[in-house]
């Protein structure tokens, strides 16, 4: 697999991750905000990686898409974000 199919792949991978999760403590509580700060920290990495990938940069298009999944994989493993019982795509507790 060539770096600019990887890279596709984790954006493919990060854009419907970003779609599984949904914010888990209710509206009131502080740990809602947190839970969006995950979630716009995400999207801003997604936003980097996809302006890489997009410009032949595949190697900074692949850390952005990494940090951006490393976001929503660490919401859900705080318990701040849902992934709905998918946990094939997120870190497990052991």
């Amino acid at each position: 697999m060539t770096l600019e199919e990887r890279c596709k792949k984790y954006l493919d991978i990060t854009k419907e991750a970003l779609t599984l999760v949904k914010v888990s403590p209710p509206k009131e509580s502080f740990l809602t905000g947190a839970a969006n700060d995950f979630i716009d920290m995400c999207k801003n990495y997604l936003k980097d990686a996809t302006y890489f990938y997009d410009k032949g940069d595949f190697e900074n298009s692949l850390a952005a898409s990494s940090y951006a999944y490393a976001w929503l994989d660490a919401g859900v493993r705080l318990g701040i974000l849902s992934a709905s019982g998918d946990y094939k795509r997120f870190t497990q507790y052991s």
